[in-house]
């Protein structure tokens, strides 16, 4: 989570939550200390000098395999069962907990060194009516702290004052969100009074009660008393920890959270860990391997029994005790568990993280995936999921910044039933806009922006005109926003903008007379038409993903009150009044224009309130605004109440551009057979214009399916008739497969059959339609019709239903699935995703943080998937396959030879090179086999899309290639034991002497072996 958290290191879990309200005063740490708060010093260190050796061996040893082979070397311990020396153990053992012990080690005292470095740190704390510097670690909740530019934020502050105009302060997040563009916060007007007057400040007793401490970077509850009077705190009036104070001279804040209680060291928590299919797989198969080890043991455990009762009487006399057959088979039986222990290799994992670690490097290092413009780098923010990334199945991408540039310009509109922005000729017929075209003359506008370009000189020709439904429009978007204008020189105005949309709007609303010049918290300043007009700020209902609408209220200089709202059409036409039905008919015509065309549109309306009404809104709007508990409920029935009889205005039409090399990436990924769904929040034909231009739906389809019914059955009912006409002669009950998987066959799975389809299908879904369909009882009848289709769209979908979608496929298809996505609306998708995709674009860095793997464009998916996610998995496939094979074969040759020599649990190798047969003798093989095969290059890998299949059916590692390699391995043992042993049995010299020793044929038996192996290990062995 940026460079600090990495700093931190991401083991650093705050401590449990008990608080249920936060509550201090200001200047006084005695009141303050008594609610025994966290200080702000932070510790992310996990050990220290004497805990370091017993917590890591503890840690270590809680790994099965780990475990396994501390109980081997007990076992060797015992003189009566060890037929191997201890070293034999004890060097494998102790060079792998020697690594990750180095590893932990130095990860750890990074962590100190990072704990020390920042726990020192200097800051200003008022103390006792004077400014004095203090360490980071000795700040109290409380504490009053002084901040100057490019200065780290110490803790959790309620912004009080700042240098800045209208006490704003601008920060940079890129340490806590990975955003570089610089954040607005605004102190409370009755807390900038205090300025920077040390005496004021001093006096500042103001009382704060808010949220427990939490890890929600985008959310704060709280309230502010002072002097009698309450005032509300959000997000915009705290100064987070790890943030980093931009042109702004100095500032003071509030200490609300220390230490392990801010919000940057609340999200230093574990992330869920994403195991692959392999994995899993893997953990079946050794759990496996273990019970065929106690079967050969036990075969070989019976033969000693039976051979000390057959012949081991025939040497009675010579034994001190006699022969005790039963107890010898016992002995015996753990003693072969020793010897046959490299069936299950310790140096499994190890080699596993290493090629991982290999591949990941090659992602990050692939100069094909880096984005010069901005930049950026491929990176594979996590090691264990690379060989998943060669069996995909379905991706489910986000629309908006990920398959489109996310940069946004004002295109069409409709006011007042007219539609703007297109150009026609003399005959009426449409002119096709280029670079050469003509563009309108904004210099009758000083304040206007230079690189704004539009075409169509009639709506400017009404806007001059004077016609109030036109600058109700562009009024309406210089009013209705969250940006923060910046004027660095007389008539220069930069906007800061938190997403492209508005930004594209308010310059729009800037370029045709109507500018936004600045903001306070309780009024909006706007050059009218070249006349400066301030109006007062009432109240801003706030745009969120459940809401889709934003809305301001504000007083006319002349003493009017007004709602000014734009939002999703759909949202906005609900909250009409009846007058407009009218004009909401030919809107809607244009909006469906504007989307045919891939244009994003926003449907824009007003409203004229009673001053009455409104004093005894705002009354209930500051109650529900101050309230500690249900504050958002409670403002969204406020919202609902007055956000309705809407008068329309009309609609904007911005134009985000397809990123380049989306279609071809969709083509590739498609012939791949990999299944394509879009998820996004535009409207429907928005949605299916995008579809067509990145051929994820086609003219040469047999049908593009459209779902978009109001009722629960009516949506059941086209689902249906989609299905039948995809499969006329297929079943009406799914086929629906039960079975256990998991380690113990503990995990109960359903499993929906595939079913069939002749020819391409699509379909398009609306939101509205998804809600029903993802009910319980009409969850698989969505998933089997949409599953049967090449391309499912589905549009006006919020972010809870992105995840739902995800996790219906990962429920009911045994199929590897992947999101991808680049904004904060995508990142619980990626998260429910097996494997996440962050896009770093227009949106910032949330989908990045969240994501397993990150690039800068669409494009670059191919290549991770096509290329190295089927070379990952190729070659993570064949070392399983290899490794399986050399040490089954080597465990087997150990098997057969104990039938020669009376199951006694002797060596048929010698003792070092069972030592170092997986460390030295094979590990390069297997090693440079996983981290350089390539069957095809990534030309080829291109060319032939269809390549990347196998993948998708595991036909690489499964259980049946497993036991492939088992059989495959018993065949090899046999030859490399059974023919040294027939060669060199009952062979003498010329003097009658015998050539061939026990040593002698270990050694043959072993060279052989090593040669053997190491020709299976060439690539195209199968």
């Amino acid at each position: 989570m940026g460079s600090l958290l990495s700093r931190l290191g991401l083991e650093c879990g705050g401590k449990a939550v008990k608080e249920e309200e936060r509550h201090l005063r200001a200047n006084d740490r005695e009141l303050n200390l008594s609610y025994k708060y966290a200080d702000n010093a932070i510790k992310t260190s996990k050990y220290n000098i004497f805990t370091f050796l017993p917590l890591n061996l503890f840690e270590q040893f809680q790994r099965l395999a780990n475990a396994y082979f501390l109980f081997l070397l007990c076992l060797q311990s015992i003189p009566e069962i060890s037929s191997l020396p201890w070293y034999t153990t004890v060097v494998p053992l102790v060079l792998v907990l020697s690594m990750t012990m180095a590893k932990d080690g130095s990860d750890d005292m990074n962590r100190h060194r990072c704990d020390k470095q920042v726990n020192n740190r200097q800051v200003e704390v008022l103390i006792e009516g004077e400014l004095q510097s203090e360490k980071w670690m000795d700040v109290q909740v409380g504490d009053i702290v002084k901040l100057e530019n490019n200065q780290f934020v110490t803790a959790d502050l309620l912004l009080l004052s700042s240098s800045e105009p209208l006490n704003l302060v601008y920060i940079e997040t890129a340490e806590l969100d990975g955003e570089t563009n610089l954040k607005v916060k605004q102190a409370l007007t009755v807390t900038g009074k205090l300025e920077d007057s040390v005496e004021k400040l001093a006096n500042f007793n103001g009382e704060v009660r808010c949220e427990p401490p939490n890890n929600r970077l985008d959310k704060f509850t709280g309230t502010l008393t002072l002097k009698g009077e309450t005032y509300s705190l959000d997000n915009e009036r705290i100064l987070l920890r790890g943030c980093t104070l931009r042109n702004t001279q100095w500032c003071f804040g509030l200490v609300v959270f220390g230490g392990p209680d801010t919000k940057l060291m609340q999200n230093c928590g574990r992330t869920t860990f994403k195991r692959t299919s392999i994995d899993r797989l893997m953990n079946v198969l050794v759990l496996s391997i273990f019970g065929f080890l106690m079967i050969m043991c036990l075969i070989l455990a019976i033969g000693n029994g039976i051979w000390e009762y057959q012949e081991g009487s025939k040497f009675a006399a010579f034994l001190p005790k006699g022969v005790n057959a039963p107890f010898s088979a016992f002995l015996s039986f753990w003693s072969y568990v020793i010897i046959l222990n490299t069936v299950v290799p310790i140096s499994l994992y190890v080699s596993v993280e290493i090629i991982r670690l290999g591949n990941s490097f090659y992602i990050n290092w692939d100069r094909k995936m880096y984005y010069p413009k901005n930049d950026t780098p491929a990176e594979a923010r996590t090691t264990t999921l690379n060989e998943e990334l060669g069996q995909i199945k379905y991706i489910f991408s986000d629309k908006t910044g990920t398959l489109t540039q996310n940069v946004m310009t004002f295109n069409k509109c409709s006011i007042n039933g007219k539609s703007y922005g297109e150009l026609l000729d003399f005959s009426g017929q449409r002119v096709e806009i280029n670079e050469k075209t003509e563009k309108v003359d904004f210099s009758w506008n000083n304040l206007a922006d230079p690189k704004f370009c539009f075409h169509d000189n009639s709506l400017v020709e009404v806007v001059r005109e004077g016609n109030p439904e036109v600058q109700a429009f562009f009024r309406l978007l210089a009013l209705c926003h969250t940006v923060m204008p910046e004027e660095k020189k007389e008539g220069e105005l930069y906007y800061q903008a938190q997403s492209p949309d508005e930004g594209a709007l308010v310059t729009a609303a800037r370029n045709f007379g109507f500018v936004f010049r600045s903001r306070t918290p309780e009024s909006i300043t706007v050059v009218e038409m070249g006349e400066l007009v301030t109006y007062e700020l009432l109240a801003v209902l706030d745009f969120n993903n459940v809401r889709k609408r934003m809305s301001v209220i504000v007083r006319s200089p002349e003493g009017k009150l007004t709602l000014y709202c734009k939002g999703a059409d759909t949202i906005i036409f609900e909250r009409l009044n009846p007058s407009c039905s009218n004009l909401t008919e030919v809107t809607t015509l244009h909006l469906n224009e504007f989307a045919g065309e891939g244009l994003r549109t926003l449907a824009l309306a007003y409203k004229d309130i009673d001053p009455e009404y409104m004093e005894d809104w705002k009354l209930r709007h500051h109650v529900a605004n101050t309230a500690m508990d249900e504050r958002e409920e409670k403002l969204d029935a406020l919202y609902e109440e007055i956000e309705k009889g809407l008068l329309l205005l009309g609609s904007t039409a911005v134009e985000d551009k397809l990123q380049d090399g989306v279609p071809q990436t969709i083509e590739q990924l498609s012939k791949a057979d990999i299944k394509i769904w879009v998820l996004t929040g535009d409207k429907q034909e928005t949605a299916e214009n995008i579809g067509y231009s990145c051929n994820m739906l086609r003219e040469e389809m047999n049908e593009v399916f459209i779902v978009s019914a109001n009722t629960a059955e009516e949506v059941r009912k086209e689902l249906q008739t989609a299905r039948r006409k995809m499969t006329p002669d297929g079943t009406e009950e799914p086929t629906v497969k039960k079975s256990r998987s998991g380690l113990f066959c503990l995990q109960k799975t359903e499993t929906v059959a595939d079913e069939p389809v002749n020819g391409e299908y699509a379909m398009v879904i609306n939101g509205h339609s998804l809600a029903f369909a993802l009910e319980k009882d009409m969850e698989i009848e969505l998933l089997r019709t949409a599953c049967m289709c090449q391309t499912v769209i589905c549009c006006r979908v919020t972010p809870l239903q992105k995840a739902q979608v995800v996790e219906l496929v990962k429920k009911y298809k045994q199929a590897v699935t992947l999101a991808i996505g680049d904004g904060a609306n995508d990142v619980s998708m990626i998260k429910a995703a097996h494997i996440g995709v962050g896009i770093s674009g227009q949106e910032g860095m949330q989908a990045v943080l969240s994501s397993d793997y990150s690039f800068a464009q669409f494009r670059y998916l191919q290549r991770l998937l096509l290329v190295h996610g089927r070379w990952s998995y190729l070659r993570m496939c064949k070392f399983l396959r290899y490794f399986f094979y050399k040490n089954f074969t080597f465990t087997f040759v150990h098997f057969w030879y104990g039938f020669f020599c009376g199951f006694s649990a002797q060596t048929v190798f010698d003792e070092w090179f069972i030592t170092l047969f997986n460390l030295v003798y094979t590990a390069l093989p297997v090693l440079s086999l996983s981290l350089f095969d390539q069957d095809v290059n990534d030309w080829w890998s291109f060319q032939y899309p269809q390549l990347y299949t196998p993948g998708q059916l595991n036909q690489y590692f499964s259980k049946r290639a497993f036991v492939y390699t088992v059989l495959h391995s018993g065949y090899s043992s046999l030859v490399l034991f059974f023919i040294p042993w027939a060669a060199m049995y009952d062979t003498v010299r010329d003097d009658g002497k015998e050539i061939v020793d026990y040593q002698s044929f270990a050694l043959l038996a072993q060279t052989c072996l090593l040669i053997a192996v190491s020709i299976q290990a060439q690539p195209g062995t199968p």
